[in-house]
């Protein structure tokens, strides 16, 4: 049995190293870092979406057996941070994931998708290693510092990661009723940083904008940009 990393992993692929399914090794591994763009039998969706799951499991035990006394709303908020896309895709970066990702021309070339394409690739990667090791402890282990680090932050400020609701308590505190949203779709470019326009207008008398991949996206960088105006005035 391996021993415990020291430190931190580097890198997905040490991560892989460690666990021992390199994907030079692992066909299942292999399907998880390939991109449905190089026009394969097999691709990293079916892992994807099976990930998605497993990360959310692993969010959950992470964050029951390091804060066992966090309310549940909290932890639900917590958890949503830490799987949600654009974190995924910031970690998949750090972690040099684009290294090990088999892309077709289509998606070597189109820049609006790497963040996607980073997340999904990540949410792959956990399901083929829970697949194989029938647990989320290396998974975890995987990801213990990084959400670790995530977690302060959120404890610091519990509304630093949904400005939505850092928009709306201050709205209603100041007696000015629910911040009004209004999103629309510019595009049906899936991985599209600009896909959506969000605006946010609190009572007429203050006016945020925001984009994003999907209208939550939109509407919270909409908020934050709303709360950022706030700030310097």
């Amino acid at each position: 049995m391996a021993q415990l990393p020291i430190e931190p992993f580097s890198s997905i692929h040490d991560f892989l190293e460690f666990s021992n399914l390199l994907p030079s090794s692992d066909a299942l591994v292999l399907e998880a870092l390939t991109h449905s763009s190089v026009k394969k039998h097999y691709n990293h969706e079916q892992l994807e979406f099976f990930g998605d799951a497993v990360l959310r499991l692993a969010a959950s035990e992470f964050i029951r057996n390091v804060y066992p006394t966090m309310d549940v709303g909290q932890q639900s908020s917590l958890r949503s941070q830490l799987v949600s896309d654009s974190w995924l895709a910031n970690f998949g970066e750090i972690m040099n994931i684009d290294e090990l990702i088999l892309k077709g021309s289509e998606a070597i070339h189109d820049v609006t998708a790497i963040k996607t394409i980073r997340a999904e690739m990540v949410e792959a990667v956990a399901g083929a290693v829970y697949i194989r090791q029938q647990t989320t402890k290396n998974i975890i282990l995987l990801f213990k510092a990084e959400w670790e680090m995530t977690a302060e932050k959120f404890f610091q400020n519990p509304n630093h990661f949904n400005c939505k609701s850092a928009l709306q308590e201050w709205s209603q505190s100041h007696q000015l009723g629910l911040p009004n949203y209004t999103t629309i779709e510019q595009s049906k470019r899936h991985g599209d940083d600009l896909r959506f326009k969000s605006i946010v207008i609190v009572s007429e008398q203050l006016e945020g904008e925001g984009w994003g991949r999907s209208r939550k996206e939109a509407e919270q960088s909409a908020a934050k940009n709303c709360l950022q105006r706030l700030d310097a005035q």
